[in-house]
């Protein structure tokens, strides 16, 4: 895991009798500014010779606080370091941990139809469609009642899906039956559970991991963990969980303000910038990110992860009593 505190771009440009080349690259350091930009230039004349000798390349990297590029760091303001576990301010202003080895896990309750739910209505509202056609002796109407079928396939899964989430113990029951079948078949796993605004948080005890290791994405989809989030910690090579309250839920509408910049933002900007901060750290600090359940699983505990685990819960105010934003 690399959180840069330095960060530059580079642009290089390439002409023969045959064609213009150009590439622009970032660069970062932890070190100094002018480490980033040597690194930004060595990244882009690497880039550019690869291009030069026929490969085919992005010529520019985009420009975005997390998962911008392969291989470019995460770009979010440094708030403060723990040993190896970070603290940055993530796109809109809310507080982010990222650790390289101690595994969270978020699992929003998910209230969309699962796809095979709404591929068989689908399926059969068409072949209904085709059937009505043919009483009809119509092929006309046939296929516009499939049209219209496939059209109404996504609503009509959302209805029985909800329908059927009370007989089946709502959401929350079903991702607590996931986490209890997996630790079944885990049973060295120690999980410490929390509950988030929208599902819960698991946070592995026993050991630490490498993002990439195959226990890792054996975990996330047994949980039922957001896709893009497990992509992300092998992209990044870390671990993220969001440690302060989203600014909207907590009546702070203006953070979509930070979003035209990504980090390093323009000295011009940094006043506005930090006056936002202020008024946001003033009413977070009413708020919990998440709460503290309980601890499933074995009692093993790694003592990398409990530290990191303590960050954690003081960070979100878990074990208080503050609402849940």
């Amino acid at each position: 895991m690399i959180v840069p505190q330095y960060w530059a771009e580079a642009r290089l440009q390439h002409r023969d009798q045959r064609r213009q080349a150009t590439v622009r690259r970032f660069g970062w350091s932890d070190d100094s500014q002018a480490d980033a930009q040597a690194n930004a230039e060595a990244r882009a004349q690497e880039a550019l010779a690869r291009l030069v000798a026929g490969e085919t390349l992005p010529r520019r990297e985009r420009k975005v606080a997390y998962d911008g590029a392969p291989g470019v760091p995460i770009r979010e303001e440094i708030v403060s370091r723990h040993g190896d576990t970070i603290i940055t301010r993530n796109s809109y202003g809310a507080r982010c941990l990222n650790t390289p080895n101690v595994l969270f896990a978020d699992i929003d309750f998910e209230d969309k139809p699962p796809r095979r739910l709404t591929l068989s209505i689908t399926a059969l509202l068409v072949l209904a469609a085709a059937a009505l056609g043919w009483i009809l002796h119509s092929p006309g109407y046939g296929i516009g009642f499939a049209v219209l079928a496939l059209v109404l396939g996504y609503g009509l899964g959302r209805v029985v899906n909800n329908l059927r989430l009370p007989a089946t113990g709502g959401l929350e029951r079903i991702a607590r039956r996931r986490i209890a079948g997996f630790l079944e078949e885990h049973p060295d796993w120690h999980l410490r559970l929390y509950r988030t605004p929208s599902g819960l948080r698991a946070l592995a005890m026993h050991r630490t991991f490498d993002p990439e290791e195959p226990a890792v994405a054996a975990c996330f989809a047994a949980l039922g963990v957001d896709p893009h989030y497990a992509r992300l910690c092998l992209t990044q090579h870390c671990f993220r969980a969001r440690v302060s309250p989203k600014p909207w839920r907590i009546s702070i509408p203006e953070g979509i303000r930070l979003r035209p910049e990504v980090w390093p933002v323009s000295p011009e900007r940094l006043p506005e910038r930090n006056r936002w901060i202020e008024a946001y750290e003033e009413a977070a600090g009413n708020y919990a990110s998440c709460r503290f359940i309980e601890g499933v699983g074995s009692k093993a505990v790694a003592p990398e992860a409990q530290a990191v685990q303590r960050l954690h819960d003081e960070l979100c105010q878990a074990t208080g009593a503050s609402p849940l934003a």
